[in-house]
């Protein structure tokens, strides 16, 4: 079994890949943000439906990726929990 110490050095090392992985979701939704805006700005005026179809699909992609750095915020805080009971 491992010691206490190799748990924290464990879970410290989970929760830093976890938080560049919240840099690299940040960094995901700025360009899809940026690929949303720039089709608005092309498309704007057209009547095709197929343009909000996309600009709407740009919006949940970008909010999805929301909710998961809120998930992995949450993961950090709940391990950092556990490495600080012990």
């Amino acid at each position: 079994m491992a010691s206490i110490e190799e748990v924290r050095a464990g879970i410290a090392l989970a929760n830093d890949k976890a938080s560049e992985s919240i840099g690299a979701l940040q960094q995901a939704q700025t360009c899809i943000e940026q690929a949303q805006a720039a089709l608005q700005q092309v498309t704007e005026g057209s009547g095709q439906g197929d343009v909000d179809e996309a600009n709407a699909l740009y919006a949940q992609a970008a909010g999805s990726i929301a909710d998961v750095q809120q998930a992995v915020s949450a993961a950090i805080q709940a391990s950092e929990g556990v490495a600080n009971r012990l």
